[in-house]
């Protein structure tokens, strides 16, 4: 989606603006706000090829996007509005969540090492809020902590953050005010810092994604996360998408691939890609030095980490990528449900659907069967497992999706290619001639004979 067909609009209207750095921003800065660009589409935008300021690669949000900004006397200046907002979770579910610009994750902030930024921060939620920039080096002022290191921002009410980029890495903002509450609800949002120069420990890649996990707890039928939950989530999501709802990472056979990772859940995930190895060359510290780094299949994101991956895209093909915590790659309606492997559930269902008419009876062969049931769900919710691939059910939900790996992929194409077509020969298949022969076991061993010789009176000796 290009930048220049989002929605636009201004929060001007006789607001108070609030200067965190009042002496870096002058009151005719602080009255010619930028105007704040707002999305409302979940889809994944192309990546914002910077019109102005240092050149950079810029990366791919997962459907998510790249905050435009405008250059004010060699300043990047964004406008960030923090207000509720509807995210649709997947095809058949939206959340009433709170983020920024009109979604939640917010937009992706990229800059360039060395950048002067300043951010506008216009709070349209119910209550006070900040934001923290979480890993940068910054003016303990701008660290963004409400009640240490500035005041709350009032509802109605701007703030301006102001500071240098000072290191290239991978980042995040959310609050510190009431952070249970705002996190919960969504509050959250990336940051790429782009090298200015050619740097040892970053290599050139083709294609950078980035997304943050975060999980929600919605009960089937309604539609605002309960903020007290401690950990018994139902909703595990990548930027606020639950599969089938998130897209594909589409990439160019050869193709060098970024992956950035960041955990704003209350738990750990160890985030897994099949038919690559791939190293971590990055953390919220910055890049990894090469002689750190080993090939892994699985690395763990632990809570308020950030992780970068690269590997080389030289299997072709579509590539499952996923959480590896099973509970995780599935939606809502997870928790409390009866093991019934076993038990023949014939004659059952319609007397105990006429005392509880929404009793679904399931998991008498495997939790599988939900994938095949048909039963009615609540409004507002998302099957337990979902999701068609070209050979049936996928079985999959929440931390899942495909890693799209194609020799006619353009340079620079994100677009979704498509189910890969197998080549002949190269698929499992049922077999259906003669079972092969058991392999004969081998020979028992010959057990060892022992000879055992009584010591005699000469053997003896006295010590």
């Amino acid at each position: 989606m290009s930048h220049s067909h989002l929605p636009r609009r201004a929060f001007l209207g006789g607001a108070a603006f609030t200067a965190v750095a009042a002496a870096s921003v002058s009151r005719v800065a602080l009255a010619a706000l930028p105007e704040p660009v707002i999305q409302t589409s979940a889809a994944t935008a192309a990546p914002l090829v910077p019109p102005n300021g240092r050149p950079y690669q810029p990366v791919v949000t997962l459907n998510g996007w790249t905050c435009p900004w405008r250059m004010n006397n060699g300043v990047k200046e964004f406008h960030l509005v923090a207000e509720p907002v509807e995210r649709e979770i997947a095809p058949g579910m939206v959340a009433r969540l709170w983020g920024y610009n009109g979604q939640s994750p917010g937009p992706t902030i990229e800059v360039v090492e060395g950048d002067r930024v300043r951010i506008f921060v216009t709070n349209k939620l119910p209550e006070h809020t900040t934001i923290h920039w979480h890993g940068q080096r910054l003016p303990n002022g701008m660290d963004g902590v409400g009640g240490l290191n500035q005041k709350q921002i009032p509802v109605g009410k701007t703030f301006v953050y102001e500071f240098e980029a000072r290191r290239p890495g991978t980042f995040m903002y959310h609050p510190h005010a009431d952070e249970m509450v705002q996190m919960a609800m969504g509050m959250m949002g990336f940051w790429v810092t782009h090298p200015k120069a050619k740097h040892p420990h970053i290599a050139d890649v083709q294609r950078d994604f980035c997304f943050l996990l975060n999980a929600f707890d919605i009960e089937p039928g309604a539609s605002v996360p309960k903020i007290n939950t401690m950990l018994d989530f139902n909703l595990w999501t990548w930027n606020s998408r639950a599969f089938p709802g998130i897209d594909s990472l589409n990439v160019r056979l050869g193709d060098r691939v970024r992956v950035r990772v960041g955990n704003l859940t209350m738990t750990n995930h160890p985030i897994h890609i099949h038919g690559h190895e791939f190293e971590v060359t990055g953390t919220d510290g910055g890049p990894t030095p090469p002689g750190s780094r080993w090939p892994e299949v699985t690395t763990d994101v632990a809570v308020g980490q950030m992780r970068q991956l690269e590997f080389v895209a030289d299997e072709e093909g579509d590539w499952a990528m996923h959480c590896h915590k099973s509970h995780h790659t599935m939606n809502a309606m997870g928790h409390d449900v009866p093991t019934l492997i076993g038990v023949n559930h014939q004659g059952l269902v319609r007397p105990l659907q006429r005392a509880a008419p929404d009793y679904m009876v399931m998991g008498e062969r495997g939790m599988a069967d939900m994938g095949e049931m048909q039963m009615e769900l609540p409004d507002n919710t998302l099957p337990m497992m979902t999701g068609q691939g070209p050979y049936g059910p996928i079985e999959m939900g929440g931390m899942f999706t495909t890693l799209k790996v194609r020799r006619e992929q353009k340079p620079g194409d994100h677009s979704d290619p498509g189910w890969f077509q197998q080549p002949p020969g190269t698929q499992a298949f049922e077999w259906t001639g003669a079972p092969p022969a058991a392999a004969a076991a081998p020979p028992a061993p010959t057990p060892a004979t022992v000879n055992v010789r009584k010591p005699g009176a000469g053997d003896h000796k006295h010590h």
